[in-house]
């Protein structure tokens, strides 16, 4: 006997018109089902005109006290759908930001939302935190981590969320690393670290990450090289080599570097550049020929992706920092570069800067 199949799966891929269609068709066999179509319609239709005049109150912005009439409006959206629910929210928390209300009152609202409201979007505390102020974030805190210490569940997973946006807004960067770094590994949790210590100034330990993350995974990430890309430009130096290498290991994997380049030749540029630079420091004839061999290579990822000019900087800029290395000097004019002209990587430092 076949089991049975899996209707919601079904359901999800279909388009919006042949489920309205579905919809529509049933409703026609059942009047109950047509008549709570009907009431939702209604109510549907009601919703956009009193958010467009919500809206355009904020933005004439009116000195009038807007959070009552925000208020009202959100609890009105019973059968809203979820986009109309989140403009509400957004609109709510803007008349927050201008006439705050009780403290008290507006974290039982989000917090009642957040855990009892699973169909609505849960509001972003960083939209309220104006109207919370330290008051509001300590009792938010307090009941936030009361459900922390609760056993898994819903209601915790819940917590860990309103926790991760209560650690951002308050700029308590360790405490929000904690929470990420309890999270099973993704390359969407990986990415989110890198950004946080990013936006801490700790870009040290986000390269050691990005480098870290992209060496163990089975599949090179696009967006966590785009990152490293990015602290490359910033702080091209050895040291950040250095500490890329003793995060990652002895050895760069060129397999993924290839597969990478075969996939995303955009992203594959840095790791190429960081390759080369393993190999030059070296300070071996061989691993020079095999830098020269790397940079061949990365010469043809920059005309995949019509970038040849900033190869050339690139180079002009490798040539400068190892000028005193003669024997890899000799081996990148032999390979036969269209050799850059002198003050070449100036100009690019001063075009970037």
């Amino acid at each position: 006997m076949h089991p049975a199949p899996d209707l919601r799966a079904y359901l999800r891929t279909l388009d919006a018109e042949t489920l309205a269609e579905l919809l529509h068709a049933e409703a026609e066999r059942n009047p109950e089902l047509r008549r709570e179509l009907e009431r939702r319609a209604a109510a549907a239709a009601k919703a956009g005109p009193a958010l467009d005049m919500l809206q355009r109150l904020l933005d004439a912005g009116t000195q009038a006290d807007l959070t009552p009439l925000a208020r009202r409006t959100l609890d009105r959206l019973e059968h809203a759908t979820t986009a109309e629910r989140r403009r509400a929210i957004a609109l709510y928390a803007r008349a927050c930001a201008t006439h705050p209300p009780d403290a008290v009152l507006l974290v039982d609202w989000i917090l009642g939302v957040a855990f009892h409201r699973p169909d609505w979007p849960e509001p972003r505390i960083a939209d309220f935190a104006g109207a919370l102020g330290e008051r509001g974030l300590d009792r938010l805190k307090s009941t936030v981590d009361r459900v922390l210490a609760e056993r898994a569940g819903p209601r915790r997973n819940v917590a860990r969320r309103l926790a991760e946006q209560l650690a951002e807004v308050t700029g308590d960067v360790d405490t929000l690393l904690t929470l990420l770094a309890e999270e099973a590994p993704t390359p969407e949790v990986d990415l989110r670290i890198v950004r946080v210590l990013r936006a801490a100034g700790r870009h040290g330990e986000a390269v050691a990450h990005a480098a870290r993350t992209l060496v163990h995974r089975d599949r090179p990430q696009g967006g966590l090289l785009a990152l490293r890309r990015a602290e490359f430009r910033r702080n091209p130096d050895t040291a950040t080599y250095s500490a890329l290498r003793q995060a990652a290991g002895e050895r760069w994997p060129e397999e993924r570097a290839a597969a990478l380049a075969a996939l995303e030749p955009a992203d594959a540029i840095p790791l190429y550049r960081l390759y080369v630079e393993e190999l030059i420091a070296q300070k071996d004839v061989s691993r020079y020929q095999e830098a020269v061999r790397v940079l061949k290579e990365l010469r043809g990822l920059h005309r995949r992706t019509e970038t040849p000019d900033e190869f050339t900087h690139y180079l002009a800029d490798l040539l400068e920092r190892h000028r005193r290395k003669t024997r890899l000097v000799v081996e990148i004019r032999n390979a036969r570069f269209a050799m850059p002209k002198a003050g070449t990587h100036r100009k690019a430092d001063t075009m970037s800067a």
